[in-house]
C-alpha cells in the first residue's frame, strides 16, 4: 500500500513540478564575474537567483532588467545580462564593430555590469527578444545577499536618445 501511495505521489507531483518550472520560474546558479557588482560581488561566494519565466512571457522587458537568455554565440549556454537598450534605442557601444547602433525591432542590447569582462552585445550585437528565457528578480542564496534586483542603468550606459544632453561648445 505504501509503495502504491509513493508511486501515486510521484505520478501527480512530477507533472505539476515540471509545469511550475516551465511556466513560472526556477532558481539558477550565477557563474563568473561578468555581472559584478550586482551578482557575485565576492569571488569566494556564488549567488543563486530566482529566474521568473512568467515576467517575460510577452517579451515586455525594459532597460535595466537583468535577464537570462540563450547565448547567441553558443545556444547550449544560458547567460545572464542586463538590458541596456530596447528596440529603437541608439546605443554607444564598447568595442563593437559599429561605434553607434540603433536597436532593431524585436531586439535588445545586453551587457554585463563588469565592463570588459563579459561576453555580451558588444561581442555579438543586438539580441533577438526570442532568446530571452527569464527575468532575474531576486537573489535567494546565500542568505546574507537576499534582495530584490533593481532595474537600473548607470547614466553612462543610457541610450543616446535618452541621455542628458552634453554641452559640445561653449562661448
Amino acid at each position: 500500500m505504501k509503495i502504491r501511495n509513493i508511486f501515486k505521489g510521484i505520478l501527480i507531483g512530477v507533472p505539476i513540478g515540471v509545469t511550475l518550472i516551465d511556466s513560472l520560474g526556477y532558481v539558477a546558479r550565477v557563474d563568473g564575474i561578468s555581472m559584478q557588482p550586482a551578482l557575485n560581488p565576492d569571488q569566494d561566494q556564488t549567488d543563486y537567483v530566482l529566474l521568473n519565466k512568467w515576467a517575460v512571457k510577452s517579451y515586455q522587458v525594459q532597460r535595466g532588467d537583468i535577464i537570462a537568455l540563450i547565448s547567441p554565440k553558443d545556444p547550449s549556454l544560458n547567460i545572464i545580462k542586463r538590458i541596456v537598450g530596447v528596440q529603437g534605442d541608439i546605443i554607444e557601444t564598447i568595442g563593437y564593430k559599429n561605434h553607434i547602433v540603433r536597436i532593431p525591432e524585436g531586439h535588445c542590447w545586453v551587457e554585463g555590469d563588469h565592463t570588459g569582462h563579459s561576453m555580451d552585445s558588444n561581442n555579438f550585437g543586438p539580441v533577438s527578444l526570442g532568446l530571452i528565457t527569464a527575468k532575474a528578480t531576486c537573489i535567494v542564496w546565500p542568505p546574507s545577499r537576499w534582495q530584490f534586483l533593481s532595474s537600473s542603468l548607470p547614466e553612462s550606459r543610457l541610450p543616446l536618445n535618452l541621455s542628458p544632453p552634453t554641452l559640445l561648445y561653449s562661448a
